[in-house]
């Protein structure tokens, strides 16, 4: 009964990954806006240890396109690299970029660092609409004037784009692409949009698009200082607070390689990975489901026998082609990387263990900062 179960969960969940698909909003390209943004927008950069990507993402938003009033802010957090003189580099030559440096110092008590970073940006800007970008994204020329027509015509607060996920090493292919996957195969979309329901927020912090009264009157990055996942975090204070938020298709808008190497990646996950399911038990409970759906039927498949061998490539290929589907969508790599889908869910489950005992242990860092 159970191992007949298991393949129309996993079915049920790709027919959940269909309904998400179809309804998410793109914004495309090759549709530019038909006349300038004139409202003042600022980009807010916050950068540590960035000197391999900050002059390319720099470079991407100074190359912008039908915005008439832009601002280039980045905060230099207390790199030890070359960041800031290369951001200084190009403020020299232009007039819209400001760098702010800051000392190498822990933020204040209750503070984790990005967001502090992030609320020093904010607070030292006065623009109609507030772009928050990390250091490792670069936007296509369209991208901004594209997200801020989309803010404005929808009469929106906050819209939360995805950039499209880069990935080079094997544990990248295999932990990536789960980033997004994991919110189309558990969110109903248009249910999520249509209601404003705060409990199914999906935002991804590298880019950030918002109505800046909006984002002052929620009380800004200080209302999520110590969260972890501060952009799903944000956009629930701002659909606690009435106002309207959308998750939006940004793959032809930006793109980020988030890690560069399996280290990075592995520091990335781990210091905010424990948080994503509420708790140990929801910990347990989810990745325990990951593996009863994708990881057991590639096992039937392998091992079992007859109607065993049957029900685990029904399984297995829901699993398939809900990653085919999710990667299509968003531009990733479909293929081989979506046949190992098992192999993905086992690498996460680990990840999701090590954060918790990271976490535990108060062991977890990044950037050479505690978490």
């Amino acid at each position: 009964m159970v191992k007949r179960l298991i393949p129309w969960l996993a079915i049920g969940a790709t027919a959940l990954t269909v309904h998400t698909a179809w309804n998410l909003r793109r914004l495309r390209r090759p549709q530019p806006p038909i006349d300038d943004v004139t409202e003042t927008v600022a980009v807010l950069i916050p950068a540590r240890d960035e000197e391999q990507s900050i002059g390319a993402t720099i470079e991407s938003v100074r190359k912008q396109q039908g915005v008439a009033h832009l601002e280039i802010h980045v905060l230099d957090d207390g790199s030890h690299d070359a960041t800031a003189i290369i951001a200084k580099s190009i403020a020299d030559k232009d007039s819209r970029v400001h760098v702010l440096e800051e000392a190498d110092v822990a933020p204040p008590p209750g503070w984790l660092g990005k967001n502090y970073a992030c609320a020093r940006l904010s607070d030292a800007v006065d623009a109609n609409v507030l772009v928050f970008l990390d250091a490792d994204v670069r936007l296509e020329p369209m991208a901004i004037a594209s997200l801020v027509h989309e803010l404005r015509s929808g009469d929106l607060d906050l819209v939360a784009p995805y950039p499209r996920q880069e990935a080079s090493g094997l544990l990248e292919r295999l932990v990536q692409p789960l980033l997004v996957w994991s919110w189309a195969t558990t969110v109903p979309l248009r249910v999520a949009e249509t209601r404003q329901w705060a409990s199914m927020s999906v935002a991804n912090g590298q880019l950030l698009v918002f109505d800046a009264s909006a984002y002052r009157m929620i009380g800004g990055h200080a209302s999520v200082r110590d969260d972890v996942i501060e952009d799903v975090a944000l956009m629930r204070r701002i659909r606690e607070a009435g106002l309207r938020a959308v998750t939006v298709d940004g793959s032809e808008l930006a793109t980020c390689r988030m890690y560069e190497s399996s280290t990075d990646l592995i520091d990335g996950y781990t210091k905010s990975a424990w948080r994503a399911f509420g708790g140990p038990v929801g910990s347990v409970m989810v990745n325990s489901l990951l593996i009863g759906l994708y990881v057991v039927p590639a096992l039937a498949v392998v091992f079992g026998r007859d109607s065993t061998r049957a029900w685990g490539v029904l399984g297995y290929g829901a699993g398939v082609t809900g990653r085919l589907l999710v990667a299509r969508h968003t531009g990733e790599r479909e293929l081989p990387d979506s046949l190992a889908h098992p192999a993905s869910i086992v690498a996460f489950v680990v990840i999701n263990k090590l954060s918790w005992w990271r976490h535990l242990t108060g062991t977890a860092q990044w950037k050479g900062r505690s978490v």
